[in-house]
C-alpha cells in the first residue's frame, strides 16, 4: 500500500513539472487583434527586442498597441501592412535583422495619411518641426494637426496638397527633387469643390428633422443632396446609395464627403468635408453644425471619404 501512495504521488509531482505539450509557439497560429494567449506574449517579447512594443511590459492581450507595433515591424520590412501576425511576418520576426532603429525615416518609401500612427508617423512629425511646419508634441498619431502640417509644407513647396505623406513629400522633406506630374487632380477637386463647402455654410443652424430637405429642416442625407443640388450636382437621396454612387479617395479635400457608421452596419451617416480636419453636416443633436473628424464619438466610426 505504502509503495502504491509513493509511486502515484511521484506520477502526480511529474505531471506537474511537465512542460505543457499543447502549449503552441509563435507560428504555430495567426495572431490578431483581440485575442489573449501565452504566443501574444512571445509576439509581445520579440517586438520588443526589435524596437517595436511602445509598452513597459510583455502583457499578453493582443491590443491596438501591439497591433500598431506589428504594422510598423511590417512596414519596416517591407511586407504587407495588416496588423496580423500570419506565416509571413513570423518568417520576417524570426530571420530579419529588422530594427526600428536601422530603419531611417529619411529613407521611408511609403504613404502615410490621416488615421496612420507609429514610428514612421512619429519621424514624420520630427521632420516637418525640423522644417517648422510643426509645433505639437511629437505623440505619432497623424491626426488632422499633422494633416494640416503636411498640408502646409506641400503648399509651401509647390506640391499638390492633399495632407498625404506620400514620395513626392518624402523627396521635398529629404531635399530631394519632386516630380511635377503629381496628381494635381486632387488640387483641382478642392478647388470645384469649394463652392459646395460655401452653400453648405449658408445653413448652419438649420434644425435636423427627420426626412428634411429643405431649409425648414434637414436630415443628414437631405442636406448634403440639397447642397450639391444647389451647386449643380445630383447625388442620391440616402446616405448608403450616396456611398454606392461615389468614388473613394484615401484622404477627403475640401468638398468631398465623409461617412461614418453609427446607429447601424455600413454607412448610416456623412457630411461635407470642409478641411483642418473638420466636416459639416446636419447632426441630430444640433443641426447643421461643424464637427471635427477627431472627436471622440465620430473618430472611431468614420468608414472613409469618398468623391462625387
Amino acid at each position: 500500500m505504502f509503495k502504491k501512495v509513493v509511486i502515484t504521488t511521484t506520477l502526480a509531482g511529474t505531471l506537474l513539472l511537465a512542460p505543457n505539450v499543447s502549449e503552441a509557439a509563435l507560428g504555430d497560429r495567426t495572431l490578431y487583434n483581440g485575442m489573449s494567449n501565452s504566443d501574444v506574449t512571445e509576439l509581445q517579447n520579440v517586438l520588443d527586442d526589435k524596437g517595436y512594443f511602445d509598452y513597459h511590459t510583455a502583457t499578453g492581450y493582443f491590443g491596438n498597441i501591439t497591433e500598431e507595433g506589428v504594422r510598423d515591424f511590417q512596414r519596416s520590412a517591407g511586407i504587407g501592412v495588416d496588423g496580423v501576425v500570419g506565416p509571413q511576418t513570423v518568417s520576417a520576426l524570426k530571420g530579419a535583422a529588422v530594427s526600428k532603429s536601422s530603419s531611417s525615416s529619411n529613407t521611408y518609401s511609403g504613404t502615410l495619411r490621416y488615421g496612420d500612427r507609429g514610428s514612421s508617423v512619429t519621424s514624420l512629425q520630427n521632420q516637418l518641426k525640423s522644417k517648422g511646419y510643426y509645433s505639437y508634441s511629437v505623440d505619432g498619431i497623424y491626426g488632422s494637426i499633422t494633416q494640416q502640417a503636411v498640408r502646409n509644407f506641400q503648399s509651401a513647396n509647390g506640391l499638390s496638397v492633399d495632407g498625404i505623406a506620400g514620395s513626392n513629400t518624402f523627396a521635398a522633406l529629404n531635399g530631394s527633387s519632386v516630380s511635377s506630374s503629381s496628381s494635381s487632380q486632387v488640387k483641382s477637386a478642392s478647388t470645384s469643390n469649394s463652392s459646395v463647402v460655401s452653400i453648405a455654410k449658408q445653413y448652419m443652424g438649420v434644425p435636423y428633422v427627420w426626412a428634411g430637405t429643405s431649409p425648414s429642416g434637414f436630415d443628414c442625407s437631405g442636406f448634403l443632396q440639397y447642397v450639391y443640388n444647389k451647386a449643380g450636382t445630383s447625388i442620391p437621396r440616402t446616405v448608403a446609395s450616396i456611398w454606392d454612387a461615389t468614388d473613394k479617395v484615401s484622404s477627403p479635400s475640401v468638398g468631398d464627403l465623409v461617412f461614418f457608421e453609427t446607429y447601424k452596419s455600413g454607412p448610416s451617416h456623412a457630411g461635407i468635408y470642409i478641411g483642418n480636419g473638420q466636416f459639416i453636416h446636419s447632426s441630430s443633436s444640433y443641426g447643421v453644425t461643424i464637427s471635427s473628424m477627431d472627436n471622440s464619438y465620430w473618430a472611431p466610426r468614420y468608414l472613409g471619404a469618398k468623391r462625387v
